[in-house]
C-alpha cells in the first residue's frame, strides 16, 4: 500500500475517532401504554446525516481495495446526502469529487456538496443516475463509488461501532433494552443489511421492518421475490426508495416491509416537529410512520416493548420543499388525513 493511501486511511480513521456517537432519544408519547419509541439522531454527524457513516465506509473500502489513488476523481450517483458526505471525505484526502444528482435535489444539498469542494452533474431523474455515473467516470478516468452496490459490503456488520452495535449498546439501561422491532427505510439497502445481519449475529430477539416510499420497487420485490423489477419514476422522499432493486438490498435479513404513502411521511415530520421542536427530513417521517403503525398494533394486542428507528437528517435541508406548504400541495398532495390520524397520539 502506498504512503499516500496509508495517510488517506489514517485521516478517515481519525475522523471516526473525533466523532462522538449519535444520540438515541425517547419520543415523548403521553398515551403510549407500555410501548416506547426511540429515534437515533443521525443528523448530528459532521455532514448532517446517516450517510456520513456510509461515506466513511465506502472510502475506506475503495482505498483498501486499491481503487482510489492520489489523482483519482471520485464519481457518485446520489439524491444528495451521500454526495454531501462523500464530498466531505474527498476534500479530506485531497481528491476531486463529482456528484451525479437529479435536478429535483434540494438546493441546500447542492450548496453543501459545493461547500465541501465537490462538483455536480445533473440528470433528469433518479433512474438516469447510474448509467450517467458509469459513463462520466469512464470518460474522465475516474472511479465510480457506486453506493448502491457496495454499501452492504463496505460496512462491517459484525460490529466495529456500526449503527446496529451502537443502538443495542445505547438501549442497555432502558426499560425494554432489547428492541422488539427496529424500523429502517431503504435507500441503498446497506443500513438494513447491517441491522439485519447484526441482529442474527448477536442472537437478539428483535425483528427488522423496512419501510418503503411510493415509486420504489423494494416493497414489491420483497413480496414477489422478483429482483428484476424496475420503475421509470423517482421517489419523492429524498434519500430513500429506488426505481430498481439495488445489489445492496438484502431481503433475506428483513422480517417485514411496510409501504408508506408519501403524504404520510410528510405529515409525520410536521407532527414530529410539534413533539420535539426540531425539523427532520422526510425519510425520518417514513421511518416514524412505520414505527407508529407497529406501536399501534402492539397496543391493540396488549403488548409492551420498545421500537427503535432513525432520524436520518435534519429538516433544515428541506425548507423549500417538505416545509413549504405550497410545494407540498403541488408535489405531495393533501396530507391532512394523515395529520388527523397522527393527532390520536397526542
Amino acid at each position: 500500500m502506498s504512503n499516500w493511501v496509508s495517510k488517506a486511511v489514517a485521516k478517515i480513521n481519525a475522523d471516526s475517532h473525533r466523532s462522538a456517537d449519535t444520540h438515541l432519544f425517547k419520543l415523548p408519547l403521553p398515551g403510549n401504554k407500555g410501548v416506547d419509541i426511540y429515534l437515533k439522531d443521525e443528523s448530528t454527524h459532521p455532514t448532517g446525516s446517516l450517510k456520513h457513516r456510509l461515506a466513511r465506509s465506502l472510502f475506506l473500502y475503495a482505498l483498501c481495495n486499491g481503487k482510489i489513488k492520489e489523482d483519482t476523481t471520485i464519481v457518485e450517483a446520489s439524491s444528495g446526502s451521500t454526495a454531501v458526505s462523500e464530498a466531505y471525505f474527498a476534500r479530506m484526502i485531497g481528491v476531486p469529487f463529482i456528484a451525479v444528482i437529479p435536478q429535483s435535489t434540494a438546493h441546500s444539498k447542492i450548496h453543501l456538496i459545493e461547500l465541501y469542494g465537490g462538483k455536480v452533474h445533473f440528470v433528469g431523474s433518479a433512474p438516469e443516475m447510474h448509467n450517467a455515473s458509469v459513463e462520466l467516470a469512464k470518460s474522465i478516468g475516474g472511479y465510480f463509488m457506486n453506493q448502491f452496490t457496495y454499501a452492504e459490503r463496505a460496512t462491517d456488520w459484525r460490529g466495529n461501532n456500526n449503527i446496529a452495535e451502537s443502538i443495542f449498546k445505547q438501549m442497555e439501561f432502558e426499560p425494554h433494552p432489547v428492541p422488539g422491532m427496529i424500523v429502517m427505510s431503504a435507500g441503498t439497502g446497506g443500513s438494513s443489511a447491517t441491522l439485519g445481519r447484526y441482529i442474527r449475529y448477536r442472537g437478539y430477539d428483535t425483528r427488522l421492518t423496512v419501510v418503503d416510499p411510493e415509486n420504489s420497487v423494494f416493497f414489491d420485490s420483497f413480496h414477489s421475490g422478483d429482483t428484476t423489477l424496475k420503475s421509470d419514476k423517482s421517489s419523492r422522499i429524498e434519500g430513500i426508495g429506488r426505481p430498481k432493486v439495488e445489489h445492496s438490498f438484502q431481503p433475506d435479513v428483513i422480517d417485514h416491509m411496510i409501504q408508506v404513502p408519501d403524504a404520510a411521511s410528510v405529515a409525520t415530520i410536521h407532527w414530529l416537529e410539534k413533539r420535539i421542536g426540531r425539523k427532520a427530513g422526510a425519510s425520518t417521517g417514513t421511518n416514524l410512520w412505520g414505527a407508529l403503525q407497529i406501536a399501534e398494533e402492539m397496543v391493540e394486542q396488549d403488548e409492551s416493548g420498545s421500537i427503535v428507528t432513525l432520524m436520518c437528517d435534519s429538516g433544515e435541508r428541506y425548507l423549500d420543499t417538505y416545509y413549504d406548504q405550497d410545494w407540498v400541495t403541488d408535489h405531495i398532495g393533501d396530507i391532512s388525513p394523515y395529520t388527523r390520524e397522527l393527532e390520536a397520539w397526542g
